[in-house]
């Protein structure tokens, strides 16, 4: 007969509750504490209570947790590719991208606008409005030059 006051029916429970729990969080945080607790859950269904009393399935459980976390990890590291297939800077996505120039160049430095941000710019002395396109990034600075085009193209206004 049922009983809930078995340990298996607790851990089955406790591994659904952390799971669905997942769902409501962010992160990964709980799913791997869920799956835990539904292994030993499982385990202690099917082995006798005199071979793994809750003794035991606490340290199983810590051991599990421990195991699915290490490679949860490293899954979600291989998934994600290697530290070397991404830029350092998230600002490199913007090299090579095209605009006009919103304030001149002058004494090397002027402003663009790229997407919703405002940027400083470095490069060759230009007039507002020449089409620029980005060779290059220091820090937070662009490095810009003419790319000889149409400023209408680009949206902006001749110089």
């Amino acid at each position: 007969m049922f009983d809930l006051f078995e340990p298996e029916h607790w851990w089955w429970i406790a591994g659904f509750a952390l799971i669905a729990l997942e769902l409501a969080v962010p992160g990964i945080y709980f799913l791997f504490f869920g799956l835990a607790a539904l292994i030993v859950g499982t385990n202690a269904f099917f082995l006798p209570a005199g071979l793994f009393g809750v003794g035991q399935q606490l340290l199983a459980f810590a051991a599990v947790s421990a195991a699915a976390i290490y490679l949860g990890g490293r899954w979600y590291r291989a998934s994600r590719g290697t530290k070397d297939d991404a830029p350092e800077n998230p600002a490199h996505r913007l090299v090579g991208r095209e605009t006009t120039l919103s304030q001149p160049i002058r004494a090397g430095r002027g402003r663009v606008k790229l997407g919703d941000s405002w940027w400083t710019v470095e490069g060759p002395e230009l007039p507002e409005g020449t089409p620029v396109r980005v060779t290059g990034i220091t820090g937070s600075i662009l490095t810009v030059e003419p790319t000889g085009a149409d400023p209408e193209r680009l949206g902006g206004t001749a110089p």
